[in-house]
């Protein structure tokens, strides 16, 4: 059984974590010196709560894969195998281009905390499970397998970080990239990425 946390340790920890996710966001590498200087604490504070940078990281994508845990759930139980496969691809790759901590946490090899995993290991049976319903309903390629899709949505979101980088293979004269885009921005190319993709994963009649 786990012993509460008294009210101002928890309200240590909700700042670190608050702290963390903003630093997270803006792109700057987590290190528990700098959260620690955000909040206003020890450092020996920090580490009591996070021993590690990567229970940390975990902590703040936590969220997000709770929430695409939940959606799964409801996409099992849509009546549409097709739409069902679909939204949920569609619905993890807006939150993986939306929330930079999800992707290094879904790619670690290794986890520092036990719900991570637990959510991990609930994802990927989910995808497993909506991918073979697709398959079964005529709705996806039967040549799609489920190792193919953390690759393909990975392809997806690593194109639109290079859209938004502003990268040009020859760049020319003039002033550089300017303010990178926003998440709706971001999410409205990847839908865009993934229907072309989807339109190549989708089952067709072959010719005779």
């Amino acid at each position: 059984m786990t012993t509460p946390l008294r009210k101002d340790a928890a309200r240590n920890r909700e700042l670190i974590v608050a702290a963390a996710r903003g630093l997270v966001d803006e792109g700057t590498a987590l290190q528990l010196n700098d959260v620690a200087r955000r909040v206003g604490v020890g450092v020996g504070t920090v580490y009591r709560h996070f021993p590690t940078t990567e229970a940390l990281l975990e902590t703040v994508a936590t969220p997000s894969l709770e929430a695409l845990a939940a959606y799964g759930e409801e996409a099992l139980a849509d009546t549409d195998p097709g739409r069902a496969f679909e939204t949920f691809l569609m619905r993890t790759l807006e939150t993986q281009v939306t929330d930079p901590s999800l992707a290094p946490v879904t790619a670690a090899a290794a986890d520092a905390l036990p719900r991570t995993t637990e959510l991990k290991q609930l994802l990927r049976s989910t995808g497993a499970a909506l991918l073979d319903n697709a398959r079964s309903a005529g709705a996806v390629r039967s040549d799609v397998e489920q190792g193919d899709l953390v690759p393909l949505m990975c392809g997806i979101a690593h194109a639109v970080d290079v859209r938004g980088s502003g990268s040009d293979p020859s760049p020319g004269p003039g002033p550089g990239p300017g303010p990178g885009p926003g998440p709706a921005e971001r999410v409205d190319t990847a839908r865009r990425y993934l229907a072309t993709l989807l339109a190549g994963l989708r089952d067709r009649p072959r010719p005779v």
